[in-house]
C-alpha cells in the first residue's frame, strides 16, 4: 500500500515498534538492553521542557527585578531613585504665598518699566502646590512646617524637629552628614529660628533659642552635623554678661563651637574675606547681625555691612563643592529668604516686593551653579506656609470696591516699616521735649514711604500710639496701593513647588501634603532618616539634665502644651465661640 494510501490509524513506523518491543523484553526478561537515541519525537518533547523550564526561570528574573525596581521606585515616590555622587539644595520662602508673586511681578514691571509678559525667574519653574496644615491646626506655623520638611512628618505648631508625642525625629540634614554628605544652612533670620533649626536641633519649643544654639554647634546627642552656617542670631551665641547677649544664661556658645572646630565670623569683612567660598574653612560659623539680617529695602544702602541672600547662597554653595571635590557624596544645602515672613507679619507690602526679589536672585544663582556644576543636582523650593493673607486688591469704602492696585506706592518707598519706626523711636530717645514732633514724623513719611497726602488723623495716631507706629507706616502704604491683608498672622493657603528641572523632581509635580517634599528630599540624597530617629531616642537620655529643684529636664527642653489637637476623624478645628477672644500663643508667632 502507497504512503498517501495508508489508514489514518495505522500503527507507529517500524523503528519505534522495534524500540517499543525490546523495551518490553527487558522489561519481562530483565535483561539490560543498549539504550538507543532519542528519536525526533522525544526530542521534541525534551526540547519543550527545556523551553518552559527556561520560561520559568526568565519570568522569575524579570518578577524579581520588577519587584526591586518598584521598591525603588516607590520609595523615591515616582520615577527612577538617582544615581551616583550628587548634590542637594533645598530653598524655603518663609511666608511666601501665590499672592507674594503677584504683587511682586507687578512691582518690578512698574519700577523697571517692563512688559506685562515679563515674569520671574521663580514663574518659569512653578511645578506644584503643597499643602501646609500641622497635627495642631489647619494653619501651620514655621516650626511644624520646617519638620514636615526635616523629618518627612507631620507636628504640632511649635515643634522643632520633634513628634507630637515629644519624641526627635531624624531629619535629612543630620541623615546626610551620617552619610557622608557635607552640609549647610543659610538664613536672613537668626540662625536658632524655627526654619533652620528644624534641620539640625530638636526641642519641644520653638521659643527654646539659647538650646537651639548650643545643638546647632554640635552639644546634642548626634554631635556636630553642620559645616557651614550663614546668618543672623549673634546674641543666643554670646554669655549674658555680655553686651549684645539675649541669652538667659551665662553660656559661652561661641567658645563651644571653637572647641568643635568652627571658624568664626561675625561681620561683613569677616564674610568678604572669604571670597564668594573660595577661601572658607570648614566647619564654618558665620553669624552677620545680632539678631536679623536688615529687611533687603533697608539692607541695599547698607551692603557694607551685610551681604545679600545671594552672597551668602553662593559662598555656601562654592565652599561645599570645594569641600566634596575628591569625594564620592556631594552637599546638602538649606537656603531660606526668611524675612519674606516678616514683611508678612508686619502687613509690609514695600518690604515684602523687595523680599521676594532677593529670593528671586538667589534663586537664580542656584540654577546657575547647577547649570555649571559636573557634579549631578537639583533644588526644590517651596514655603512652609504663607504669611499676611496677602491680597493684590483692598476695598477702602462701603461702595462697591474699585478693580485698582497701585504697584507704583511701593516703588516710591524707600525703606521699610520697621526700619522707620525704629528710627521714630530713637528720636524720641534723644529729642528735647520742645521738639515739633508732628513735623518729624510728616518728613519721615515723606522721605522714608514717599508718601505726600498724609492726613492729620494719620500723623495724630503715630504721636499717639507710637507702640503701634510699625504697622502704621505699613498700613499707610498698603492703603495707598490698594494692598490687602487678612491677618499678621499665617493662612492655611496652599503654597508653590519650584524645582530646577521637573523631570528630577517628578514625584513633588501636582498637589501635595508638606510631608512630601520632606520624603523627596530624603529619597533624593538616599538617606537613612529612620536610623537618625533611633539613635537620636537611644543617646538622648545620656543627655537630660535636672533644673534648680532636682527634677528631670529633657535634653529637648521643656514640653510644649500644643500637640494633637485636631479631631482625628474630620481634621478640622471646631469653632468655641471665642471670636472676640485674643489667646496669645508665644511659640506660634512666626
Amino acid at each position: 500500500m502507497a504512503r498517501s494510501e495508508r489508514p489514518l490509524l495505522s500503527g507507529r513506523p517500524s523503528s519505534e515498534n522495534e524500540r517499543d518491543l525490546a523495551e518490553e523484553d527487558a522489561l519481562l526478561t530483565g535483561e539490560r538492553q543498549a539504550r538507543m537515541e532519542p528519536s525526533p519525537s522525544r526530542w521534541k518533547r525534551w526540547r519543550e521542557v527545556g523551553l518552559l523550564v527556561w520560561a520559568v526561570i526568565a519570568t522569575a528574573a524579570v518578577i524579581i527585578v520588577a519587584v526591586i525596581y518598584q521598591y525603588k521606585t516607590t520609595r523615591y515616590s515616582s520615577g527612577p531613585a538617582p544615581n551616583g555622587k550628587r548634590n542637594l539644595i533645598f530653598m524655603v520662602s518663609d511666608g511666601m504665598g501665590p499672592t507674594s508673586l503677584s504683587l511682586t511681578r507687578s512691582f518690578r514691571q512698574y519700577r523697571d518699566g517692563l512688559a506685562y509678559g515679563e515674569t520671574l525667574v521663580l514663574d518659569g519653574h512653578l511645578i506644584g502646590q503643597s499643602r501646609t496644615r500641622s497635627t495642631s491646626s489647619l494653619v501651620t506655623d514655621s516650626a511644624a512646617g520646617a519638620t514636615a520638611f526635616g523629618c518627612g512628618l507631620k507636628s504640632y505648631n511649635g515643634a522643632i524637629a520633634v513628634l507630637p508625642d515629644h519624641s526627635p525625629c531624624g531629619t535629612v540634614l543630620e541623615a546626610a552628614k551620617k552619610a557622608g554628605y557635607m552640609t549647610g544652612l543659610v538664613v536672613t533670620t537668626r540662625i536658632t529660628d524655627a526654619t533652620p533649626a528644624c534641620f539640625a536641633a530638636h526641642v519641644n519649643m520653638r521659643s527654646e533659642e539659647d538650646r537651639i544654639a548650643e545643638q546647632l554647634v554640635g552639644d546634642y546627642p548626634l554631635g556636630r552635623v553642620v559645616d557651614l552656617v550663614l546668618g543672623g542670631g549673634r546674641c543666643h551665641f554670646l554669655p549674658n554678661s555680655t553686651e549684645g547677649s539675649c541669652r538667659a544664661d551665662d553660656k559661652d556658645i561661641l567658645d563651644m563651637a571653637n572647641e568643635k572646630g568652627f571658624t568664626y565670623i561675625n561681620d561683613k569683612a569677616g564674610f568678604d574675606a572669604l571670597k564668594l567660598g573660595s577661601a572658607v574653612k570648614l566647619p564654618l560659623l558665620g553669624l552677620l547681625a545680632d539678631t536679623d539680617i536688615p529687611y533687603e529695602i533697608d539692607r541695599r544702602f547698607e551692603s557694607d555691612k551685610y551681604p545679600s541672600l545671594q552672597e551668602m547662597a553662593e559662598t555656601a554653595m562654592n565652599a561645599l563643592s570645594a569641600a566634596t571635590k575628591d569625594s564620592d557624596k556631594g552637599f546638602f544645602l538649606m537656603i531660606e529668604g526668611s524675612r519674606i515672613d516678616h514683611a508678612g507679619h508686619a502687613n509690609d507690602p514695600a518690604a515684602q516686593v523687595h523680599e521676594v526679589l532677593a529670593y528671586d536672585k538667589a534663586f537664580a544663582s542656584v540654577l546657575d551653579f547647577l547649570a555649571k556644576d559636573t557634579v549631578q543636582g537639583v533644588m526644590v523650593s517651596t514655603s512652609d506656609h504663607e504669611t499676611g493673607g496677602l491680597a493684590t486688591a483692598r476695598q477702602l469704602h462701603a461702595t462697591y470696591p474699585d478693580y485698582l492696585w497701585y504697584p507704583g506706592v511701593l516703588a516710591n518707598a524707600s525703606h521699610s516699616a520697621e526700619r522707620l519706626a525704629f528710627e521714630y523711636f530713637q528720636h524720641q530717645l534723644s529729642a528735647p521735649a520742645t521738639d515739633d514732633l508732628e513735623a518729624y514724623l510728616k518728613d519721615l513719611v515723606s522721605e522714608g514711604l514717599g508718601i505726600h497726602d498724609y492726613s492729620d488723623e494719620e500723623i495724630q495716631s503715630l504721636v499717639d500710639t507710637p507702640e503701634l507706629a510699625p504697622y502704621a507706616f505699613a498700613d499707610m502704604v498698603s492703603k495707598r496701593s490698594q494692598t490687602g491683608w487678612s491677618t499678621h498672622g499665617h493662612s492655611a493657603a496652599d503654597v508653590n513647588i519650584f524645582a530646577s528641572n521637573p523631570k528630577d523632581t517628578a514625584p513633588l509635580v501636582g498637589n501635595h501634603e508638606n510631608t512630601e517634599v520632606g520624603v523627596f528630599l530624603r529619597n533624593y540624597l538616599d538617606v537613612d532618616v529612620e536610623a537618625i530617629t533611633k539613635e537620636l531616642k537611644e543617646k538622648g537620655t545620656s543627655f537630660d539634665t535636672t533644673d534648680a529643684e532636682g527634677r528631670a529636664v529633657s535634653w529637648m527642653g521643656p514640653v510644649s502644651e500644643e500637640g494633637e489637637r485636631l479631631d482625628g476623624q474630620d481634621h478640622l478645628d471646631h469653632y468655641q465661640g471665642d471670636f472676640r477672644k485674643h489667646k496669645r500663643c508665644e511659640i506660634c508667632a512666626t
